[in-house]
């Protein structure tokens, strides 16, 4: 059964920027941890969705509609206003690959991590933050 222009309009309209799933679950993990961080942080590029801001480590939890997972094989399953949505996933995917290389270019160490793979495993995601940030220990 194939969903109606407006019911998928709906559906993005409700698409949060912040606060999402799979930020909440990865943000709870690390506070169980007892690690601090800022989240959504506007002066810093691409308004990471944790930041660890004295240790210089960004994490993006990227969903993999809006960055582009596995995206040759995705976007020929795109099937309603491909002309839109095409240019625009492909457009997320570059500034994404951008903003790391500004960051790295800072001395900022990036994790990014796809969503399922948080609900997967977010433990997993926590230790590889939990190591980016030993690396920055003095």
């Amino acid at each position: 059964m194939s969903k109606t222009v407006e019911q998928i309009s709906f559906n993005m309209k409700h698409v949060k920027s912040k606060d999402s799933e799979i930020e909440l679950l990865l943000r709870c993990e690390l506070w169980k941890r007892g690690l601090h961080y800022r989240k959504n942080v506007k002066t810093i590029i691409g308004k990471p969705d944790i930041a660890f801001i004295g240790k210089k480590v960004a994490v993006f939890c990227d969903s993999e509609f809006w960055h582009g997972y596995d995206w040759y094989q995705k976007k020929t399953e795109i099937k309603s206003r491909r002309e839109f949505w095409i240019p625009k996933i492909e457009k997320n995917m570059e500034r994404d690959k951008e903003v790391n290389a500004k960051l790295e270019a800072e001395g900022w160490i990036v994790l990014r991590f796809w969503g399922k793979d948080i609900k997967k495993n977010v433990e997993a995601c926590a230790n590889l933050i939990v190591v980016a940030l030993k690396e920055r220990e003095i």
